[in-house]
């Protein structure tokens, strides 16, 4: 089974849409600090960062085994599914172990914008770790990772995220998407996950 990982620029696809319809002024430098937000079993940080640069970082507890988060997390249609915008998906190297995999994206989230075509190398500690690179393309800066602990017939998922677009994003717009989007994101991982453990009973 060939495996890939889920897009990090998933959030970075309303990066875009944010700067289309928002009208309201940009936060105070003292409002686009670190901040947080939790919901549920779902827990994110916003960190702000110096110039075109962005992190966040968040959790999501799933009541799915391990096996399953980790057949989600590394498979490419279901990274399409999640993530609006992702037209392509593919791989385009595996290591003879299946370690790592260096994988092509394509997002198209407008048409008011150009699409975004990139490439990740996706390393793989199965069931436990993936950290993500970008290798090619469109942006400028790409790292993140996602950590797997399993905690009785839950699993806690963490994620992390570093971007640089390299095109010109206000830096509060780049916060405020990576702060909506990431609970969205982690949310339907969780949906699916659940799902997919209640199919497997």
């Amino acid at each position: 089974m060939r495996l890939v990982v889920l897009s990090a620029v998933g959030l970075l696809l309303h990066v875009s849409s944010a700067a289309q319809v928002s009208m309201q002024a940009a936060p105070s430098a003292q409002q686009a600090s670190a901040q947080s937000a939790q919901q549920g079993d779902v827990a994110v940080s916003a960190m702000d960062a110096s110039g075109q640069s962005a992190s966040a970082s968040g959790k999501v507890r799933v009541h799915a085994s391990r096996e399953v988060v980790w057949a989600l997390i590394t498979s490419c249609p279901e990274a399409m599914g999640m993530f609006p915008g992702l037209t392509a998906c593919n791989v385009l190297e595996t290591a003879p172990d299946r370690s790592w995999q260096r994988i092509r994206h394509v997002m198209q989230y407008s048409w008011l914008f150009p699409s975004l075509t990139y490439e990740i190398r996706a390393s793989y500690q199965k069931p436990v770790h993936v950290d993500i690179e970008r290798i090619a393309g469109d942006l400028r800066v790409l790292r993140g990772s996602w950590d797997l602990q399993s905690d009785g017939d839950y699993t806690v998922a963490h994620y992390q995220v570093d971007l640089t677009p390299g095109f010109w994003v206000p830096h509060w717009v780049m916060q405020a998407a990576l702060k909506r989007d990431l609970p969205k994101m982690l949310r339907s991982l969780r949906a699916r996950a659940e799902a997919l453990q209640l199919q497997a009973r």
